[in-house]
Formats: C-alpha cells, sequence, structure tokens
C-alpha cells in the first residue's frame, strides 16, 4: 500500500503536486481528471458524477455515482480514500471557483479530521489543515497565517509567530487569529480545546 492518497479536484493545480506523486494513490474527483490528463499524471482511480467533467470515463477503476446525491464527488473520494485505509490524505484542485465548493472542501476535511485523517489542501496561494491536536508548519513560500475555529470556540497555544501566546481562544464569531505571520522558519500550534482550520497564504 502507498504511503499517502492525493485527490485532485477541478480547480487551479498546484506544480507542488509533482513533489508528492511518489508512492502516492491518486483520486481523480470528477473534473480533476482533466487536470491530471493536462499533467500528464496518471489516475489511480476515478470518482465522481462526471457532470462537470463531460463525459463518463470507462476502465476498471471507475467508480460512477449519481448526479442526485448528499455527498460532493470530493467527499465522495475522500471516503473511498478512507475505506481504502488511507491515513494521510492531500487535496488538490479543491480551492478557488465556485465558494460553496471551497466550503464544502472545508467540510469534507472536518469529516476527515474527525475520522482520524491527516488531511491538507494545497494550492497556490492558500495551504489549508485541519487540526485539534499539535501540528508545525513551514512557511515555505507562504507569508501569512490564519486560524478558524471549526465548533464555537477553540483554544490553542502559538509559538514561532508575530503573535504568539499560550491559551488564546479562537472563536467563530470574531475574527482574532486572522492574518499572524511567522517569526520562526516555522510555527508550532498547540490545540488544547477544539479543532481549528488553519490557513497558510501569500502575502
Amino acid at each position: 500500500m502507498k504511503s499517502r492518497c492525493i485527490i485532485v479536484g477541478s480547480m487551479d493545480l498546484d506544480p507542488r503536486i509533482q513533489d508528492y506523486l511518489e508512492d502516492s494513490f491518486v483520486i481523480a474527483a470528477d473534473g480533476g481528471l482533466l487536470n491530471l490528463e493536462k499533467n500528464s499524471i496518471t489516475s489511480d482511480l476515478i470518482v465522481g458524477d462526471f457532470d462537470s467533467l463531460g463525459f463518463e470515463p470507462v476502465g476498471e477503476n471507475v467508480i460512477k455515482h449519481p448526479v442526485k446525491k448528499d455527498d460532493t464527488d470530493m467527499m465522495l473520494a475522500v471516503k473511498k480514500a478512507i475505506d481504502l485505509d488511507y491515513k494521510d490524505i492531500i487535496i488538490f484542485g479543491g480551492c478557488g471557483g465556485r465558494l460553496d465548493h471551497t466550503l464544502a472542501n472545508i467540510n469534507t476535511m472536518v469529516y476527515a479530521q474527525e475520522k482520524g485523517i491527516n488531511i491538507s489542501l494545497l494550492d497556490s496561494d492558500n495551504d489549508m489543515y485541519i487540526t485539534g491536536d499539535f501540528i508545525k508548519l513551514s512557511h515555505r513560500d507562504k507569508d501569512n497565517f490564519s486560524l478558524f475555529a471549526i465548533e464555537k470556540n477553540a483554544v490553542a497555544d502559538i509559538e514561532g509567530a508575530e503573535y504568539s501566546g499560550s491559551g488564546i481562544v479562537i472563536s467563530n464569531n470574531t475574527t482574532l487569529g486572522v492574518s499572524n505571520s511567522f517569526e520562526d522558519d516555522e510555527i508550532r500550534i498547540n490545540v488544547i480545546d477544539g479543532t481549528v482550520l488553519i490557513v497558510l497564504s501569500k502575502e
């Protein structure tokens, strides 16, 4: 079994995907198949209703779902990756375009995190992570980061940032936690209570 699962959606594809392909199982979520084909990347599995793809792919690695369904194609792909026992999932091409789809992908990340999955969403402008534990993140080419509470409140310790501190309360009805910056090469966030969405963004 490969070490991680990459799931590709139909939005702009971060070229960093090439850095993760080795030892990754690749799932195309509907229109993500075109993203993979444009970049000469082979998919191990294709999942979706294929309404945005515009045609129905054929093959033993295709899982077709009805258009009328409760889950998005990305959620179906993530659930399939979990069924295949992948504990580390990276989403590419899952941010941008329709805001409702981006928000749905964040909800999908929350679903996976609650199942004990290490999941992230990477694109050229933003890297997103969901955690209720300790995480270290390098700034790479990202300059700022923000924290958002998934539930009503979250409490976290932040180190290595311009605004660091212990027991910081992040609430989902305030903007505290938005637009912090790196002081060290990496930030260290320990979530004491609740769950947070961490967004690393370019300046």
